[in-house]
């Protein structure tokens, strides 16, 4: 049987290895948002079963690789539709989306609203502001009525 300091030492090299293979994911994901991703071959990226990468990042960064790559394209959608030079079907194809309704539907439950609706609201707003303020200020967030509940006008 391994000495206890030593058992403890090697579950903190094996944590610190998952995480950075975690990292990994997560930063190929923000590289590679417009590239064909799926949760298989991100796991088999890391030589990990698409289960063990879904759990462990869920862990680490509260959702799946999924919808930390939805949120992303959102993210990257929504930076695009400020500049309004784009309609909201080309926007759709940029971030690596095949389809405009799914698209859509995904903007608007991290959003809150359509991409059409977001672009003709925040074109106007933003222009001026820096781009790092209206990042922050436009950021999709899950939920964004609980978050909106929380913090009362």
């Amino acid at each position: 049987m391994c000495h206890p300091s030593l058992a403890h030492a090697l579950t903190a090299a094996r944590r610190l290895s998952d995480l950075t293979r975690l990292r990994r994911v997560r930063d190929r994901i923000d590289r590679e948002y417009a590239q064909p991703l799926d949760v298989e071959a991100l796991a088999r990226g890391e030589h990990l079963s698409a289960g063990q990468l879904s759990r462990q990042f869920r862990l680490a960064y509260g959702e799946s690789p999924y919808a930390y790559l939805l949120t992303r394209r959102a993210e990257r959608a929504a930076a695009l539709l400020r500049r309004g030079d784009l309609s909201a079907t080309e926007v759709c194809f940029a971030v690596g989306c095949s389809s405009l309704g799914t698209f859509s539907t995904r903007f608007t439950e991290l959003v809150g609203v359509p991409p059409s609706t977001y672009r003709r609201r925040t074109t106007p707003a933003t222009p001026g502001m820096p781009s790092c303020v209206a990042k922050q200020v436009t950021r999709p967030v899950r939920n964004r009525s609980a978050r909106l509940a929380a913090y009362p006008g």
